[in-house]
């Protein structure tokens, strides 16, 4: 494995991590209303935001998870509207939803 390949994987602890935050838990502590989000993912949401982070496709998640890559689709699409992460030409929200995550998780 590359060193490149293993930052990725040390990644994988905070964003199960910030899985355990909740609203009320950020709240106050100057946590943007995205960040207060994360605590609405459900528990396969914050699976796959997870294996996102790690920078897997989403066929290489459906493989990963033995479900169709269809319901990881679904699973991304619920993750950015819960996210609040409207499709823009400027910004990759695949990115922005990992970067909400470490920043609840560095706030915590």
């Amino acid at each position: 494995m590359s060193h490149a390949v293993r930052p990725w994987r040390s990644l994988r602890r905070p964003i199960r991590a910030c899985a355990d935050t909740t609203p009320r838990s950020l709240a106050g502590q100057g946590v943007s209303q995205r960040d207060v989000s994360l605590a609405e993912l459900t528990p396969r949401e914050r699976e796959v935001l997870a294996l996102v982070a790690e920078g897997l496709s989403n066929k290489a998640i459906a493989e990963r998870l033995f479900v169709a890559e269809r319901a990881v689709e679904t699973h991304v699409k619920q993750i950015f509207m819960k996210l609040r992460l409207d499709p823009s030409a400027d910004t990759h929200r695949r990115v922005l939803a990992v970067l909400a995550c470490l920043r609840a998780e560095s706030a915590a």
